[in-house]
């Protein structure tokens, strides 16, 4: 898998040792050929390789964290007692309207 960007990245090497062995070429010239030839590209390829693991690394820390909650929340379901109030249940919605 990443064989090819270590081709690149020697390649760019290459073109670099070039630039700096040439009777007009310079060190910095060479730095900047090796930077924006081998570094910059190498690094966005790499990048948009690593997408699909870093979604699923995402999905798989979400579903982690929605099991923990679901456990969580029966435990404390399970943990809280029935209600025993002294009130008796009341209806949802009073009758209005109707006489008796």
């Amino acid at each position: 898998m990443y064989i090819v960007p270590i081709a690149w990245l020697y390649v760019a090497v290459m073109m670099a040792a070039a630039e700096a062995t040439s009777s007009n070429g310079t060190i910095l010239g060479a730095l900047v050929t090796f930077v924006l030839y081998g570094v910059f590209p190498v690094t966005i390829v790499l990048y948009f390789m690593g997408t699909p693991a870093r979604r699923r690394a995402i999905r798989a820390r979400e579903s982690a964290e929605r099991q923990t909650a679901m456990q969580a929340a029966a435990q404390v379901e399970a943990s809280t007692p029935p209600d025993t109030g002294s009130h008796p249940p009341a209806d949802a919605v009073t009758p209005v309207g109707k006489e008796t």
